[in-house]
């Protein structure tokens, strides 16, 4: 009796698959949470295959209505999924000044990283979302991006830190 060929799995996705330099602002002025989510999707729209600004910020959007994805200690992971695409994108922008993310622990953020996976990539999207959870639970890695740096240097403090954990 033959076996059923076995599903192939997505390769796990890391943050440093899917941010770029050009995908990075520094020190950005946003009043708002809104503000700071266009930003993000501005950016993440910027990348090869995405849809529009618009479409990108409504999913942010509809994503941070059934709750905020503020972690505590200044930092936000707006994220959300999109039928249109094919592959996970993320952004990622320090504010110079912290907005209102109603946050567990109500400290205005100033870190984002934007995350856009497509539809059907549920476990490599939580499991992506862990991993940065995980990292910015370090009060290392946000103090040094809260530290003025090039882009490409933001990219090699993240990059370098999800390959640790």
């Amino acid at each position: 009796m033959r076996r059923p060929a076995l599903e192939q799995m997505p390769a796990p996705v890391s943050l440093a698959d899917i941010l770029t330099p050009e995908r990075v602002r520094c020190n950005v002025d946003a009043t708002s949470k809104k503000k700071a989510l266009e930003v993000l999707s501005e950016l993440m729209a910027s990348a090869p295959g995405m849809p529009d600004a618009r479409v990108v910020a409504d999913r942010l959007l509809a994503r941070e209505k059934l709750g905020s994805t503020a972690l505590g200690h200044g930092v936000a992971i707006p994220h959300g999924r999109c039928s249109e695409i094919k592959n996970a994108v993320a952004a990622f922008v320090t504010l110079s000044d912290g907005v209102d993310f109603d946050g567990p622990d109500g400290t205005p953020v100033d870190l984002l990283v934007g995350l856009l996976v497509p539809e059907r990539c549920t476990d490599s999207h939580l499991q992506l979302l862990a991993q940065l959870a995980e990292l910015f639970s370090q009060p290392g890695i946000r103090e040094q991006l809260r530290k003025p740096a090039a882009p490409d240097e933001i990219v090699d403090i993240l990059s370098q830190s999800t390959h640790h954990l």
